[in-house]
């Protein structure tokens, strides 16, 4: 049975949309995914269904494309964590602390070289004021320990250092990492290596645009640069002149 319900008689009670119970005392009703409904348990969502699939699957497409075509507040980058600057989308503008594994401006990196350098003092961290490793052994062994603890900055580094050497499927455990963690340079990585189906990864379109629209989400130009691309291949001309629009 679907319950139709009025304008006024939803705006003083919410009721199940399968059988009409209202949403008082220890009646607990739960949202379905679209937001449009609600139900009492399992059992009446599963008999609602059949009537109720074509407005949810319409609904949850639209709250899918509010969201990816929303214009981002700035770049995947950020900001620089000490003058809060948006950091540029060139990254050889700007250094990274593998200690704290902050991105920092290198008008940042070169005032705290500076000061150090007046204050007589070692070489530290400007972000977190760590001493500086002098050794490349130092380096690797920080690196590795920042990886295996999850770190999206050094698996991402690691990703694109195995792809350099042809080792992709190093390259998507790393990527894949990166992206559970919710790097978005993760997301663009391996949705790059899903599009274009690199070093023997078979091409997969669908997951080529889930990582691509969550590195787009997440402010990535060149994601979204490269959805447009996918959508008119497709022949979604609208949808890609979106994606290029917000890229610019």
């Amino acid at each position: 049975m679907e319950v139709q319900m009025s304008a006024d008689s939803e705006s003083t009670y919410e009721v199940c949309a399968g059988c009409g119970i209202a949403g008082l005392d220890d009646v607990k009703l739960k949202k379905c995914a679209c937001d449009l409904v609600k139900y009492c348990g399992v059992a009446c969502q599963k008999n609602h269904r059949p009537q109720h699939k074509k407005a949810c699957k319409q609904r949850l497409a639209e709250a899918h494309d509010e969201i990816l075509f929303m214009q981002p507040d700035g770049t995947h980058c950020g900001d620089c964590p000490i003058c809060f600057l948006p950091l540029p989308l060139d990254d050889t503008k700007y250094t990274v602390s593998l200690c704290c594994s902050k991105m920092v401006c290198k008008g940042c990196v070169y005032a705290n070289m500076m000061s150090d350098v007046r204050e007589k003092i070692e070489p530290k961290c400007p972000f977190c004021r760590t001493r500086l490793l002098q050794s490349q052994a130092a380096f690797e062994m920080a690196e590795m320990k920042r990886a295996e603890a999850n770190d999206p900055v050094p698996l991402c580094e690691f990703g694109a250092r195995c792809r350099d050497k042809g080792d992709y499927d190093g390259a998507l455990e790393n990527w894949t990492k990166a992206a559970r963690s919710g790097s978005v340079k993760g997301h663009a990585c391996l949705g790059i290596m899903y599009a274009q189906g690199e070093g023997g990864v078979e091409r997969d379109e669908k997951k080529a645009f889930h990582h691509l629209e969550k590195a787009a989400v997440g402010g990535d130009p060149k994601a979204r640069f490269l959805l447009g691309c996918l959508e008119a291949r497709k022949g979604n001309k609208e949808r890609a002149v979106k994606h290029w629009i917000i890229a610019a």
